[in-house]
């Protein structure tokens, strides 16, 4: 009867911590798109965070708000557009503010932050 009742609390013990630990992986991602987003508004180029997209477990990309890719592990120097007009489209309504999206990419639910620079440069992580 013991073990009965020892299964949800370990599951709901378990499914607590993810959820603290989702919420430190957000605020961690909020963080580092925040921290670029007030650099580049301060006189940064987006070139200056290049190493960014290497960055784990969450890189960082930079688009023009026309699609051209500054930084992002495979696709800099490349136009969003021209690859997925749907996904473009949803990264661009970031705004000033910052707002959460979510999309399908290479068939995985993918969660990003992005956020735009006073310029319309768009940053944006997740996961």
């Amino acid at each position: 009867m013991k073990r009965f009742f020892l299964f949800p609390l370990i599951l709901l013990i378990g499914l607590s911590l993810a959820t603290v630990a989702f919420a430190g992986d957000r605020d961690a991602i909020k963080n580092q798109v925040d921290e670029i987003v007030a650099a580049l508004d301060d006189g940064k180029k987006p070139e200056d965070f290049a190493a960014a997209a290497h960055y784990e477990p969450y890189y960082v990309f930079i688009m023009q708000d026309d699609g051209s890719m500054y930084v992002h592990p495979t696709l800099a120097g490349t136009n969003l557009k021209d690859r997925s007009e749907e996904l473009f489209d949803i990264l661009n309504q970031a705004t000033t503010e910052g707002l959460w999206v979510q999309y399908d990419w290479n068939e995985e639910e993918k969660n990003t932050y992005v956020r735009k620079t006073a310029d319309g440069v768009i940053v944006g992580s997740g996961y």
